[in-house]
């Protein structure tokens, strides 16, 4: 098979996983309605994965579902995640109450937008659905990016290359929020180009860095972990100022991903040796 029918087949994968996302975005807007979550397309893309899993004849474990150590792999996710949030939430509140500004932290559920968290539940089957949203879309996108695509693309390209063109997808992926924001008139073209760079490039960051952990780790599971922290936390632990809640939210998350982006790229500088080379 010719690399360029790898790279096709990962494609068309993409392809039909990205229109279920546009159809549920554009016409279900699940997210926008009671659950608070857009759940259909990621429960079909995790059907997508077990068939393509199946065709493919991958083994749970290379597509990153390794029983090896995976509740202590996830743990270590959770914390890492939950660490580099810890920092970045105190440093958005010293600078909030630097200005003089800050009010306190407020808990309750929200779904996320480009233009601010819509939504206020507090009720306890609201964080419950919430929480359920997030297993099932951490399942679903890195058994799908970091599981599913870069195993069918190191069939052809190094594990750089795969983990390169896999964050490159998963960037894209990110672009649908602010598309959908700019035609329901909520942001202007110049918000569109705004909100689509600063997505799409931090997402390619996150994307990678999950490959890099997954590479480190051997499976998905620790990626999972703090994939489903960075989700979860943006919905549920809000920063209240004078002029509103989590007004620095953008700040907030690229401070904690930036961080995990750094520590997980020395320690793997570091291990290196003890890997297969990433090139």
């Amino acid at each position: 098979m010719k690399k360029k029918n790898v790279l096709y087949s990962v494609l068309l994968i993409y392809s039909v996983c990205l229109l279920l996302r546009l159809f549920e975005y554009f016409v279900l807007r699940t997210d926008l309605s009671v659950i608070g979550e857009a759940l259909f397309h990621k429960l079909a893309g995790i059907a997508i994965l077990i068939f393509c899993a199946r065709l493919y004849k991958y083994r749970a474990d290379e597509i990153g579902f390794s029983p090896e150590k995976s509740g202590i792999k996830l743990f270590c996710g959770l914390l890492f995640g939950l660490v580099c949030f810890a920092i970045a939430y105190f440093t958005e509140v010293l600078i909030l109450k630097s200005s003089g500004t800050y009010s306190g932290l407020e808990f309750y559920v929200t779904s996320y937008s480009v233009n601010g968290n819509l939504g206020n539940q507090t009720g306890l089957a609201f964080f419950a659905l919430c929480i359920f949203g997030n297993i099932i879309n951490v399942i679903m996108e890195e058994g799908v990016f970091r599981g599913l695509f870069i195993r069918r693309l190191q069939e052809k390209f190094s594990y750089s290359s795969a983990a390169i063109l896999s964050a490159l997808l998963f960037a894209f992926w990110h672009g649908v929020a602010p598309v959908r924001s700019f035609i329901d008139g909520e942001s202007s073209i110049f918000g569109l180009c705004m909100n689509c760079l600063i997505l799409i490039f931090s997402s390619a960051v996150v994307g990678y860095k999950y490959g890099l952990i997954t590479k480190i780790t051997g499976s998905g599971f620790m990626a999972m972990g703090d994939h489903f922290v960075n989700n979860t936390l943006v919905n549920v632990i809000h920063v209240v100022s004078e002029n509103g809640s989590d007004k620095l939210q953008m700040v907030r998350i690229s401070i904690a991903q930036t961080l995990s982006f750094i520590l997980v790229l020395i320690y793997f500088f570091y291990r290196k040796k003890d890997l297969k080379k990433i090139s």
